[in-house]
């Protein structure tokens, strides 16, 4: 079983519309997949309590229960795991980064989340673990992306080799309790998060 943890100390970066659209991709493909959802909020599991198809299952849990839950989900014939972790919870971050065999930062092109990540690495550090950031709502026009990702090089990361544009079918497909590639399976963000999954999947050896 291949655990990935969506991870950062800062809201707002996409750590959910990324958790839930890998899941999918991963159950699309006939994998058994769990959806971890860490954050007190709950969005990803609210997302799954709106949705028709049955995977990916989501699991909401606390970070004190995630052992357990990954566990539970491996007796179960789970052969891939979306975590997606709480942003303002260090207790919660650290245990999705321990739980790891792959850990994604996502980062948005802008000052205050570059500057943000430098908490979550630290997270990682601190679990000898490593990371890599994926520049996620990156403008589909301009030099922002480019410009974010060679500000990123002074924290000593890599960076996934997909960026994630922004695009309204991200938001479009939440509403309506789906993923991008079931929602518009032949668009640009279903092509995006399509060739993510595919880097995942090799970089877990899925």
């Amino acid at each position: 079983m291949k655990v990935v943890s969506i991870v950062s100390r800062k809201g707002g970066v996409g750590k959910t519309s990324l958790s839930i659209n890998i899941a999918t991709a991963a159950a699309l493909k006939k994998k058994e997949v769990a959806l971890i959802d860490l954050d007190p909020q709950c969005s990803a599991a609210k997302w799954g309590d709106s949705r028709e198809a049955e995977y990916p299952a989501v699991i909401s849990c606390q970070a004190p229960r995630l052992e357990n839950v990954l566990e539970a989900a491996k007796e179960n014939g789970a052969d891939f795991v979306v975590i997606d972790s709480a942003p303002h919870s260090e207790s919660a971050t650290l245990a999705a980064i321990r739980a790891a065999d792959l850990i994604l930062i996502p980062c948005q092109p802008s000052i205050l989340d570059l500057r943000a990540i430098a908490d979550t690495i630290d997270l990682v550090n601190l679990a000898k673990k490593t990371a890599t950031v994926v520049l996620n709502a990156v403008p589909t026009r301009g030099s922002l992306g480019d410009e974010a990702a060679e500000a990123i090089k002074e924290y000593k990361v890599p960076i996934a080799p997909v960026r994630i544009f922004e695009r309204t079918a991200f938001v479009r497909c939440l509403s309506a309790g789906l993923a991008v590639m079931e929602y518009e399976p032949k668009g640009k963000a279903a092509e995006e998060i399509s060739q993510l999954y595919k880097w995942t999947c090799k970089q877990v050896k899925l």
